[in-house]
């Protein structure tokens, strides 16, 4: 299946990938953090759309991810 990863602030398109376990991919990214050579990110929430190419459905995984910094900070201990 065809995987995208999508920055959800910006909409920008960071990755394109194909995956045949999307289940396990998607277990993955939910976890600590996504990194990438130009960043790490937080998985935010995914999306499975459908679309039709020369009369066949196909279908593709959108996962978008915010950046650390968009996270709830918490405060410091005294």
């Amino acid at each position: 299946m065809n995987v995208i990863f999508v920055l959800t602030k910006t909409g920008e398109e960071v990755l394109e990938m194909v995956s045949n376990d999307v289940a396990g991919l998607l277990a993955a990214v939910k976890g600590e953090n996504v990194t990438f050579p130009f960043g790490s990110f937080k998985y935010d929430f995914h999306t499975l759309d459908h679309y039709l190419v020369d009369n066949v459905y196909r279908q593709e995984l959108v996962i978008y991810l915010k950046e650390e910094s968009e996270t709830i900070p918490t405060l410091p201990t005294i």
